[in-house]
């Protein structure tokens, strides 16, 4: 399929997403972000992908949503419009396959909500990250307020939603937003290097780990033992679980299936 926002490349298993729009830092529109949410899909479909990075093309990685669509938005459209942008990134935070967010440049606003529902932010010395909302008059409408709280706690995430500040990726990394820290002219090869590492495991123990963990942050500790171990109970019966146990005994690499 071809994109007009995106690009959209696999190799070795990983799937490339890339948001297009240079001469615009990259800004959701509504058709990037309906873009996005055909890429996603794409990779999660296709068996031949193992791992998603989402990243930025020029100096950005995306600096936001298109300011010049939600000015003239109306409260009805406005609604609507976050609610297809959150059931898009949803779609990354729910993927069996890891995303990683490959943080090149600027992730303001929408871009930084778009970075916060990957699994892993590896972010480049040059990274920025911010929601500003509040600058513009309104609140993040893309699951900012949300997932913010949950990566960085209630007062750090308080603190940057009502000033609406920028901070730099060391900072990121210090509150917990970005995973790591590396050179600008390292970050595709981290990035590749990280996926690859993934890549090595079971498929269905990649997908049980995201599985777990996502449903057991909405619940109960409790509860979440019980996802945990029902999980562990499901992938007992895999070829998988089969093949990962004799190769560890025999000393030599697993040849996983995803079956």
């Amino acid at each position: 399929m071809s994109y007009a926002n995106l690009t959209y490349d696999v190799a070795d298993r990983i799937a490339t997403i890339t948001v297009n729009r240079p001469d615009k830092l990259n800004a959701l529109n509504d058709a990037t972000i309906a873009e996005l949410g055909l890429a996603i899909d794409a990779a999660v479909a296709d068996p031949a992908v193992g791992a998603v990075i989402l990243t930025g093309a020029g100096r950005a990685f995306v600096a936001g949503a298109d300011i010049s669509e939600l000015a003239s938005q109306t409260p009805l459209i406005a609604q609507r419009r976050a609610r297809a942008g959150q059931a898009v990134f949803r779609r990354f935070e729910t993927s069996p396959k890891p995303t990683i967010a490959a943080v090149n440049g600027f992730a303001l606003g929408g871009g930084c909500e778009l970075a916060m529902s990957c699994h892993v932010r590896i972010a480049s010395e040059k990274a920025k990250f911010g929601q500003p909302e509040a600058k513009l008059g309104i609140v993040p409408g893309f699951g900012g307020s949300q997932r913010l709280p949950r990566l960085v706690g209630r007062g750090a995430a308080l603190k940057l939603l009502l000033t609406g500040d920028m901070i730099d990726a060391v900072e990121a990394h210090r509150l917990g937003l970005a995973d790591e820290v590396v050179p600008v002219d390292a970050l595709t090869e981290r990035t590749r290097a990280l996926a690859t590492t993934m890549l090595v495991n079971g498929p269905l123990a990649l997908a049980g780990c995201i599985d777990a963990v996502q449903r057991g942050l909405d619940t109960s500790l409790e509860e979440g033992c019980r996802i945990e171990s029902d999980l562990f109970g499901v992938l007992s019966a895999t070829a998988d679980m089969r093949e990962g146990m004799q190769a560890f005994l025999e000393k030599r690499p697993a040849t996983f299936t995803g079956r």
